[in-house]
């Protein structure tokens, strides 16, 4: 018969049990971001695909775009905005159907939401912009370079989809997240339990983050408020019928691929598919007991790894504790 000590050991392997999260989990979720009137940093642009929700906290500092993906907003990016702000004119918005953005005029699609995100660089004067791209917002931020190359001068895939979603079968997912998107919209009722209560932060989260539990409840609140919308379904429709795998090679701009060891949602084998498909300008980095919002969970690494990948600096060697990468 197997030890206790055995037995505890394969249930942290299988997931079932896990070890408590080392201290820099969460570290960058402090009382900084609730500081910010960041209501005073929000507007509402009409584009060509109707009325958008546009985060800008202007300044004088080079442009950088925050993407969010499915099921999200604009929040998800609190605690890296909140730090780049000083130095950055940081952008941001709640894609069409998400967040407080309505729904497109047009049917939702990952090359309509690249567009969605050119016109309103237009029409906030931003000609040239880095993009931090997570999940879904990952894949727009690789169509954008590649539809509007001028566009974008640097791109970070945060634990990016549309590699292994052209191999999830389409019509059982949509139908899932039929039933998901109906429960969400109801689960909103217990808002308030469910952010403050952490074992309840944990069954709703957990396929998100690695610890949700460990997230403030003021930074959960924000983030709860992204379920049930209705670009829900659509875009995970949009997410299952668009590859550009044999296209990724055009992108010529230096790229930085961040990815969480436990994602739960995008294997971490596609890192290095993205990078390897997109060539030696892509450098990537991933972080060890970390699930599929690595600038959420390790904001402190993950705004160090920006800061340095945007002023050009080489990007830390894979010793870095928690660390590894190539």
């Amino acid at each position: 018969m197997a030890s206790a000590r055995a037995q505890i050991a394969a249930l942290m392997r299988n997931g079932v049990l896990r070890p408590p999260p080392d201290a820099t989990y969460a570290d960058g979720d402090d009382a900084a971001w609730i500081d910010v009137d960041w209501t005073a940093l929000q507007r509402t642009l009409e584009l060509p695909s109707g009325r958008v929700n546009v985060l800008d906290t202007g300044g004088s500092g080079s442009p950088l775009l925050f993407l969010h993906g499915w099921s999200s907003n604009w929040q998800i990016f609190l605690l890296n905005i909140a730090a780049f702000m000083p130095t950055h004119r940081c952008l941001a918005l709640d894609l069409p159907g998400f967040g407080a953005s309505e729904m497109p005029s047009e049917p939702i699609s990952i090359r309509g939401y690249a567009r969605t995100v050119d016109a309103m660089c237009d029409a906030l004067g931003v000609e040239c912009v880095s993009v931090v791209g997570s999940s879904m917002g990952g894949f727009i931020g690789a169509e954008l370079a590649l539809s509007f190359g001028t566009r974008v001068d640097r791109l970070v895939l945060a634990s990016a989809a549309g590699l292994s979603t052209e191999h999830v079968p389409r019509a059982p997912s949509v139908a899932a997240a039929r039933v998901l998107a109906a429960g969400l919209t109801h689960a909103r009722r217990f808002e308030s339990a469910v952010v403050r209560r952490p074992q309840l932060r944990r069954a709703a989260m957990q396929f998100v983050m690695r610890y949700p539990e460990r997230l403030s409840v003021p930074l959960a609140q924000e983030l709860v408020l992204s379920a049930g919308k209705p670009g829900f379904v659509p875009a995970l429709k949009a997410l299952l019928g668009y590859s550009f795998r044999d296209r990724l090679a055009e992108i010529e701009i230096p790229v930085l691929i961040v990815w969480g060891e436990n994602d739960m949602l995008v294997p971490v084998d596609d890192a290095r598919t993205y990078q390897e498909l997109i060539g030696a300008n892509a450098r990537r980095i991933v972080f060890q007991d970390t699930g599929h919002a690595p600038m959420l969970e390790r904001p402190s690494r993950f705004n160090a790894l920006l800061r340095e990948f945007l002023a050009g600096d080489p990007e830390p060697e894979s010793e870095i504790a928690g660390l590894s990468g190539s």
